[in-house]
């Protein structure tokens, strides 16, 4: 199938490792041409790089931290300036922190909420006005499966990214009738590094290992395994493309079939 991405322009922010990453790898691949945006100039510098000479098509590092309110506009600005407009926007952040409720107090909160919503809001407003050009315009918000099955410890990820959700569906309503598309993919339990972390985490709390704490999760997926960051990919490249042009508001999961409900 021609998902028909050549020449297109594509923002990818929290990209220069894991699902952003990979999404961006997928894009690129497919010929379009790709701004990534993370907050480690060095990180950001190699993934750009490799990313480039993989794909044999430019890449454009984007340097900024979304979630400091006034980055998300002057990144899509910078984006939109070295790809001459933009076709395709894909909003991911870091998640918070994992805890259960008595542990946070209000500024870990509201950190959560800067990173894992009003990053996606501020980036979707600066982005608006350049979808509105663009003759197959695109948003995807990478967010999580604990959306629909809560995710034990991951309180604050449950709750914000559920906000995001709302916002992404809603958006979809509210600009269908101007042809952008929105929609939302649910990561599973994917090999990433961030991953990594959070079963460390577990690993402390259980006071077992994180490659025990990782044969315990993958019981709980259909396909016993966790997804490799190119699975997740080939999804969030398929919902941006134009090939998708008559899916909007689709909450997508890619897990492996750890989502038990119907």
């Amino acid at each position: 199938m021609d998902l028909q991405l050549k020449d297109k322009r594509a923002l990818v922010t929290g990209a220069s490792k894991g699902l952003g990453y990979a999404a961006a790898r997928g894009l690129a691949l497919e010929g379009c041409r790709v701004a990534l945006n993370g907050h480690d100039p060095e990180r950001l510098s190699a993934a750009a790089q490799r990313l480039a000479e993989e794909s044999l098509a430019p890449v454009i590092p984007v340097i900024g931290d979304i979630t400091d309110p006034d980055i998300p506009e002057k990144i899509v600005k910078q984006a939109v300036k070295h790809l001459g407009g933009l076709d395709i926007l894909i909003t991911n952040a870091g998640g918070p922190p994992p805890g259960k409720f008595e542990t946070f107090d209000d500024a870990t909160w509201q950190k959560a909420i800067e990173g894992s919503l009003m990053s996606h809001v501020r980036l979707i407003r600066a982005a608006l006005p350049f979808l509105r050009q663009s003759p197959a315009p695109s948003v995807l918000a990478i967010t999580s499966y604990s959306v629909k099955q809560p995710i034990p410890g991951l309180i604050l990820s449950n709750s914000v990214r559920a906000a995001t959700v709302g916002l992404i569906k809603t958006l979809a309503t509210e600009l269908g009738l101007e042809g952008i598309r929105f929609n939302s993919i649910l990561p599973g339990w994917t090999e990433t590094e961030r991953v990594a972390v959070l079963l460390a985490n577990r690993a402390q709390t259980n006071a077992t290992t994180p490659e025990t704490e990782k044969q315990k999760l993958a019981a709980e997926i259909a396909l016993g395994r966790m997804a490799r960051p190119e699975e997740f990919a080939n999804a969030a490249v398929f919902l941006v493309s134009p090939a998708a042009s008559y899916i909007t508001g689709v909450m997508l999961t890619v897990d492996g079939g750890i989502v038990k409900g119907i």
